[in-house]
């Protein structure tokens, strides 16, 4: 198991169990999940060694724990787009990112993969969005996805559509062309991890 550091917090214990992070201050404030509050503070830390046994001892799944590296799934159509954006951000970022270009793959990939961030064309198969409304339906109902961010992704919106699509479940937007630093900070904005941009 490859940890960058030894110590976590509790946004990156959630993120890890893939549960809000009240969750994880629950299970540390009775006890179940050990670990220290920062002195003069109130912020908590949890040793990797107490989160692998606690998740041991609840028969939780140790997949995400092997990284604890933000997992991004890119949807979109345009080969050219998913290409350039995987190689950019495999290249620049401690994430793992996989692509997907249909609703349908990326339906199997959420089940398999269990993104944090779903950065998703909107305009994906171009059935009047209706593809990408499917996807963004089904990792919003799903119980396995609770914790994953979805950021939709258009070069055709008027900035007063795109304002309208957090109403419409989504956490974020891009709009196309984006840079590579865009997109970084919009999954980081969705996470609220920091991770650096080599």
């Amino acid at each position: 198991m490859v940890f960058e550091k030894e110590v976590l917090t509790t946004g990156e214990v959630a993120k890890i169990c893939q549960v809000a992070p009240r969750t994880v201050s629950k299970w540390f404030d009775s006890g179940a999940l050990k670990g220290y509050r920062i002195p003069g503070s109130k912020d908590r830390r949890i040793p990797v060694s107490e989160l692998i046994r606690f998740m041991r001892a609840h028969g939780m799944p140790m997949d995400s724990i092997n990284t604890g590296r933000t997992r991004v799934l890119i949807v979109d159509d345009e080969a050219d787009v998913t290409t350039q954006l995987q190689k950019h951000l495999v290249e620049g970022t401690n994430y793992e990112v996989q692509v997907s270009s249909s609703a349908f793959q990326a339906g199997m990939a959420c089940e398999r993969f269990k993104p944090h961030v779903v950065l998703l064309d909107i305009h994906l198969g171009d059935a009047s969005t209706g593809d990408a409304r499917a996807v963004a339906k089904l990792v919003r109902d799903n119980d396995n996805l609770q914790m994953t961010r979805i950021i939709a992704m258009s070069g055709k919106l008027t900035d007063g559509q795109a304002q309208g699509l957090r109403a419409q479940g989504f956490d974020g937007f891009l709009k196309k062309p984006f840079s590579v630093r865009q997109v970084v900070d919009a999954v980081e904005a969705a996470t609220n991890i920091v991770h650096d941009a080599r």
